[in-house]
């Protein structure tokens, strides 16, 4: 869940000048801890984006209206009240970023979820959570949905229902400089320097991947985990990493917007839900929705916007398999 890189966009005249990407851009990546080879480290850094401001403006949802045969099927309390209560994890781009101009947040998660709510006839009330914050707030009762980029896991659908929207993957990356070309096998950055996210399912891959190297005589992988995204990207740039191992969609997406960031391929797919309390009512309406919205071609909009096209199902189901 390969996209064209984006165009640059033209200046407006008039236009003051749009300030450098702060960490918000790529900050607090709690999507990805839900979740969950010569290389090139010179000491040129990979510039900056100065275009996070624009990033997602493009308006693919508002045209969608209610489906009365869709929202009929709703329970009668989320009827009444006409809103669709939704705890979102706020990270980075494609999925799910607060833009630097202040307004409300943008991304797939968002689009989505929203143009869903649409067909339901609800309006969205969104709230900002992250961690284990949301996975108790839906049990809770505080939300009625709950998105960020949540991979379909056995374990995960022992406490919540999992509405089918997307896949994504275990993606890489590297500076542009890089002599790696591929990473099909994870035994293929034994002696490398790997960038990824604390406590997520990567770190525990890149740890295990890494006894095997040194079983086989080789060196190990020297994993460095960081907190957020920001941090991740920041590491590459100054060369303190040699490769970045996290979302698929994540990587491949920042590979367009950054100069001189390189996206390699990645080596699985998952499925990827949009979270309901376990036996919620909510969950058939909301897959009927989103199966609406890969009728009418809003879904493809919204995957064409975000540059996801590789992430596209073809119909959503309630609870998948872990992998498409």
């Amino acid at each position: 869940m390969s996209p064209i890189p984006a165009a640059r966009p033209r200046r407006v005249r008039g236009r003051r000048p749009r300030r450098p990407r702060t960490t918000q851009f790529f900050a607090a990546a709690a999507l990805i801890t839900l979740l969950l080879a010569a290389c090139g480290s010179g000491t040129g850094e990979i510039p900056e984006d100065t275009r996070a401001a624009d990033l997602g403006r493009q308006d693919v949802v508002s045209a969608v209206h209610e489906d009365p045969a869709i929202s009929a099927a709703l329970p009668a309390k989320l009827r009444e009240s006409g809103k669709l209560r939704i705890g979102s994890g706020i990270g980075v781009p494609p999925v799910a970023f607060s833009p630097e101009d202040g307004g409300p947040p943008r991304g797939v998660d968002i689009d989505v979820s929203e143009a869903a709510a649409r067909v339901l006839g609800l309006k969205v009330e969104r709230k900002h959570v992250s961690g284990a914050s949301l996975i108790t707030g839906l049990n809770a009762g505080r939300y009625d949905l709950g998105t960020a980029n949540l991979s379909v896991t056995e374990e995960r659908k022992q406490a919540l229902d999992f509405v089918l929207y997307i896949t994504d993957g275990t993606g890489f990356a590297v500076r542009d400089d890089s002599e790696l070309k591929e990473v099909d096998d994870l035994k293929r950055l034994c002696g490398l320097r790997v960038g990824t996210g604390t406590g997520t399912t990567f770190e525990a891959d890149l740890e295990a991947a890494s006894k095997e190297c040194v079983a086989d005589d080789r060196k190990p992988i020297t994993i460095s985990t960081y907190p957020d995204a920001a941090a991740h990207f920041l590491a590459l740039r100054q060369g303190r990493v040699d490769v970045l191992m996290t979302t698929s969609s994540v990587l491949r997406y920042a590979a367009t917007q950054q100069p001189d960031l390189r996206y390699l391929n990645e080596i699985e797919r998952k499925n990827i839900g949009l979270a309901v309390m376990k036996g919620s009512p909510l969950a058939e309406p909301l897959k009927d929705a989103v199966n609406q919205l890969i009728k009418d071609g809003t879904y493809a909009r919204i995957l064409k916007k975000w540059q996801l096209e590789p992430a596209a199902v073809e119909k959503s189901v309630v609870n998948p398999p872990t992998r498409p």
